[in-house]
């Protein structure tokens, strides 16, 4: 069917993007240069069903978009549209939306918003991120990390995808990146049973522009920063007094075997948390910040509380952030994570954080304890409240810093470009 095939056709993906006369009605999917293609067959109003394979099995394949066709292939409705990050980014922290600020960027942002469907961005540094999930800005970009870190980067894109969106069976996601952020997640996305597609495969950065304004006529394309929402008051039916004893009761805590054996049942859904450490951990602690730390709680945080900024609802669960974040993945993810892994490497005197040797201590040393909370508007002054009666060691955000969080923020300081 294919025929010959150039040289090139084994070294370069872009040999098996658009249109090509040699398959005709075919488009190519899950394309691993050099190994394997897949090819998956168009329907359209001028094709005819193939044979064995009903009408109704036919529309169900999913479909890929050309622009330099002239006109546009049929395309499965995605449930989830993907977005690259890019590296022309604001000063300062941002919602994710707001904080890239490139030509593309804003024209991707505006078709994935106007596509009605849920969208988020691939970080090259934190992964699969909310639109709404205020970052700071880095310099990070996926291309130029080793196939180590990408690999990784990508297993954990498709943990977090699973983790936001439910099983991936049967779902289309529309990834609109380039080839170092979707190659990752393109084997791990296919193996859950999700259909890839990516519209504009194999196109140039100006074709790309081109392709976003002749879909965009009827839609906003401005990506101007959303005004300021005033947080919302803390609702009377959540008793804070309540939810402190709640995070403070370490009978309840469990450890992460124990968390991860609940297979995230009643945790798929916002929240607050604490962590606990036991005396062997706590002196492996102090040893590394150079500050006594107790035995005992450590640690307070949220997941899943809607936007203050623009008032938008994450897609963080107790069960995704723990599970994902803070016992899985690499640092770069996790501030919790994070802090540990710089305190620990400061202990042994190391350069770079051990990430297995921290998720086996993180078994071994610590307890968690997750209260769901369905109203995810009172989480940020909920968390306030938290954060100010039982006062964790190892919070840098919304606490005074003493001298033991100086030190922990220096410590951070020399793994949170790693």
């Amino acid at each position: 069917m294919v025929g010959g095939l150039p040289s090139s056709a084994y070294d370069h993906p872009a040999f098996w993007k658009g249109a090509r006369t040699g398959w005709p009605g075919f488009t190519t999917v899950d394309v691993r240069v050099g190994r394997s293609v897949t090819f998956v067959r168009r329907s359209s109003a001028h094709e005819s069903t193939p044979r064995g394979v009903s009408a109704s099995e036919d529309a169900a394949q999913p479909h890929q978009q050309h622009a330099g066709l002239g006109h546009t292939q049929p395309l499965r409705v995605a449930d989830v549209v993907l977005v690259g990050c890019v590296k022309s980014k604001l000063f300062h922290a941002a919602p994710a939306r707001d904080l890239y600020i490139s030509p593309l960027f804003r024209k991707e942002r505006a078709y994935a918003e106007a596509a009605g469907e849920r969208w988020f961005i691939l970080s090259a540094e934190h992964g699969l991120v909310a639109p709404d999930e205020v970052l700071q800005p880095y310099e990070l970009r996926l291309s130029t990390t080793p196939a180590s870190y990408r690999e990784e980067w990508g297993v954990n894109v498709v943990q977090q995808l699973q983790d936001v969106a439910g099983p991936l069976r049967g779902k289309t996601i529309e990834a609109h990146a380039g080839s170092a952020y979707i190659d990752p997640i393109r084997s791990g996305v296919m193996q859950a049973g999700a259909h890839l597609i990516e519209p504009l495969a194999g196109l140039t950065l100006g074709q790309r522009l081109v392709w976003y304004s002749s879909h965009m006529r009827h839609s906003q394309t401005s990506a101007t920063p959303s005004a300021p929402v005033t947080a919302p008051p803390l609702a009377p039916a959540l008793d804070l007094s309540g939810l402190v004893d709640q995070l403070r009761d370490e009978t309840t805590s469990k450890s992460p075997a124990e968390f991860l054996a609940t297979n995230g049942a009643g945790l798929r859904m916002p929240g607050l948390y604490s962590w606990w450490v036991d005396s062997v951990g706590a002196h492996d602690l102090t040893a590394g910040l150079g500050d006594i730390v107790e035995p005992g709680l450590i640690y307070a945080g949220l997941a899943g509380a809607t936007r203050s900024r623009s008032g938008k609802k994450s897609t963080n669960t107790l069960w995704g952030r723990i599970r994902g974040m803070h016992l899985g993945g690499r640092h770069n993810f996790s501030t919790f994570r994070l802090s540990l892994g710089a305190i620990l490497a400061a202990a042994d005197n190391d350069s770079v954080i051990d990430e297995e040797r921290l998720t086996r201590w993180m078994h071994q040393h610590l307890r968690v304890i997750a209260v769901p909370i369905e109203d995810a508007d009172t989480l940020d002054a909920l968390e306030t409240g938290i954060l100010d009666a039982l006062d964790p060691p190892l919070n840098l955000d919304k606490r005074p810093r003493i001298e033991l969080r100086t030190r922990l923020s220096a410590l951070r300081g020399r793994h949170s470009q790693r």
